[in-house]
């Protein structure tokens, strides 16, 4: 434990595994779902007394419910978007479980800043986006005080989660990076607790990765869960890697599944990028503000090309690499100047650090540029919208867009290109009686999560703005047939992959990683972050000194095989050559007609010859039994 008694300090005194004999099926047992947030808005009232509550629509974890059992029972455990004050907490937090079966944790203001504000966005999310902090001002540098504020948050998650814990029946589905050291807490009070978690974000490779100082600590408390989910191949095989060379620990890929052998549990890897939600977005497509919305879109931008970028205000979503390659189409394809419109919705993140204020003044700073020297009357080459769109008037864009452009240099996955291809699927009445074929064009950063999914979709290394600029060009300069079968092809992806597909999936191996659970003993040991669980045979029994010592005397042959370095030998001395109590006691076997004794060793023969030399009885295998004495 980098941080002595950090975890220990804080943990209460562990309480016994609970399971039952007998697992219960799936249909019957209830999922908890932990996240950062709760799925559900919180506004004061106007006169100031109370809260109002409603579901978060567009939260991934409402959505996830659609491909759960029907009488599978969803409780939901994080924080709310806003401050409650302590008088108020029992009862929002009544309110909120009889309504919407939502158990909240409170963090105190100073501990939830230096929680997300300190470690989850100035460490973990930097680094999982492959920023290192060469510099104070580039990234955050590892703050051991933010480390410990977000050790105590992850503490009180996991007190609201036991509150509310059958733990022979529920399931505990964690999400993101926020959460990363809740298993080691719920894995200590409850052995067979059947656990997963969902990273949301990319995780990074080993090299970055082994530069956080509680890195050690992260893997082995991820290590508590059942079932480890990522979006990519590449994320999954990065945290693989970290397990390797960090932990020596090796994955095994038996008919498909991946696991890690962890002290005789095994920790599944599911690769799964998630979906949008289908019926959630065709409802919205039927809203009757979205027909008037396209109508003034198609008016404004007639008889102009439209490329579309819908990008958070971010320093890795490549919004400056997007238009530069932009420019660089126009210099390079001058058809398209006076036909060409890139609209780029660059969504304010609240941020106001000097990297956004940077890069936010850069994309102005080009976009005049562009406008000025391809511009005319009537025509601007680049439309920069600088606010939140409303999800009718975003549809829209999509709805209007040619090709839509994602140019982040690092990303989880990115359901922007999603969104688009169900609205260019559309609503007919959106298009007319006679509609034509739908047909979309997508140009992707090979770094984000969806881009293997999109097979149709133009990749691009958005750090080459050359090749951008040719694949904008490209894109929209494809035959209407080519551009049609990409988007049914894409559409058949998109409308059967979709969040329900996702969350069903899941469920269906996170049962299969805890089958085991019940058949097998456990022991919990360790402290702090080293704390595992150990998972034997029930037919496995514990060897005692007394019970080897009754059986050797009763035996009359015996066979004695021992290794060197560790066994006769610790590990951490310079010296290898045995002692005279090691020679002694090697003789002491060997004098007992009854034994047969062999060193068996990686060592080489002359080193091993030399050592018991003045040991004729004892037999040797050196260089692992390649030569015998």
């Amino acid at each position: 434990l980098t941080t002595p008694g950090t975890l220990a300090e804080l943990d209460e005194e562990r309480a016994g595994s609970v399971a039952s004999d007998v697992q219960s099926s799936l249909a019957n047992d209830r999922i908890i779902v932990v996240a950062n947030t709760l799925p559900v808005r919180c506004e004061r009232r106007p006169d100031g007394r109370g809260l109002t509550f409603c579901w978060d629509e567009d939260s991934l974890l409402l959505h996830l419910r659609d491909g759960l059992p029907e009488d599978m029972e969803v409780l939901y455990v994080g924080s709310l978007r806003a401050d409650v004050p302590a008088a108020e907490q029992e009862d929002v937090a009544q309110a909120l479980l009889d309504r919407f079966r939502c158990v909240p944790a409170f963090l105190p203001k100073d501990l939830s800043d230096r929680f997300y504000h300190g470690f989850c966005k100035q460490t973990l999310w930097p680094l999982f986006h492959y920023m290192l902090p060469f510099t104070s001002d580039h990234g955050g540098r590892f703050d051991r005080s933010n480390w410990e504020a977000y050790v105590l948050a992850n503490k009180i998650f996991s007190q609201r989660v036991i509150e509310v814990l059958n733990p022979e029946d529920d399931y505990i589905w964690i999400h993101d990076y926020h959460l990363l050291a809740l298993p080691s807490f719920l894995r200590r009070r409850f052995n067979r607790l059947r656990i997963g978690f969902f990273l949301h974000s990319p995780f990074p490779s080993s090299e970055l990765y082994r530069s956080l100082p509680v890195r050690d600590e992260i893997l082995k408390s991820l290590l508590n869960c059942d079932l480890i989910g990522f979006h990519t191949f590449d994320y999954a095989r990065h945290f693989l890697s970290c397990c390797s060379r960090m932990l020596g620990i090796e994955y095994q890929s038996k008919r498909g599944y991946i696991g890690l052998d962890y002290f005789g549990r095994t920790v599944g890897i599911k690769i799964m990028p998630v979906g949008i939600n289908m019926m959630q977005l065709k409802s919205q497509l039927q809203l009757p503000d979205l027909e008037s919305r396209v109508a003034e879109l198609r008016k404004q931008f007639n008889g102009k090309t439209v490329l579309l970028g819908v990008d958070d205000l971010d320093i890795f979503k490549g919004i400056n690499l997007k238009i530069l390659a932009f420019e660089h189409m126009l210099k390079t394809h001058p058809k398209w100047q006076g036909r060409a419109v890139l609209v780029q919705i660059a969504n304010p993140r609240g941020g106001s650090g000097k990297d956004v204020q940077g890069l936010k003044a850069e994309i102005e700073e080009s976009c005049t540029r562009i406008n000025e020297q391809f511009g005319r009357s009537g025509y601007s080459p680049v439309e920069l919208v600088n606010r939140t769109l409303s999800s009718v008037e975003r549809m829209a864009y999509y709805t209007v867009a040619e090709c839509v452009v994602v140019t982040a240099v690092r990303d989880g996955m990115n359901l922007t290109p999603y969104e688009y291809i169900v609205c260019r699927q559309g609503i007919p009445d959106l298009d007319g009686g006679d509609a034509p074929k739908r047909k979309s064009m997508l140009v992707v950063s090979e770094f984000i999560g969806c881009s293997p999914s999109l097979s149709g979709a133009i990749r691009v290394n958005p750090w080459n703005i050359d090749t951008t600029a040719e694949a904008m060009n490209e894109s929209i300069a494809l035959s209407e047939n080519e551009k049609q079968l990409r988007h049914e092809k894409h559409y058949r992806y998109v409308s059967t992959h979709d969040v329900a597909y996702w969350s069903k999936s899941y469920i269906h191996d996170l049962e299969r990683s805890c089958r085991d659970h019940f058949r097998r003993r456990c022991w919990g040991i360790g402290l702090g972050f080293g704390f595992r669980v150990v998972a034997l045979d029930r037919n496995f029994k514990k060897l005692t000194v007394d019970s080897i010592v009754a059986d050797y005397k009763k035996s009359n042959s015996r066979v004695i095989l021992l290794d060197y370095d560790g066994t006769l030998v610790p590990q951490t001395t310079i010296n290898r050559t045995p002692n005279e109590t090691v020679v002694n006691i090697m003789n002491a076997l060997c004098a007992d007609k009854k034994n047969v004794v062999f060193i068996v060793s990686g060592r080489g023969r002359s080193s091993l010859e030399k050592w018991f030399n003045s040991c004729p009885e004892l037999g040797i295998a050196a260089e692992h039994g390649y030569f015998m004495r």
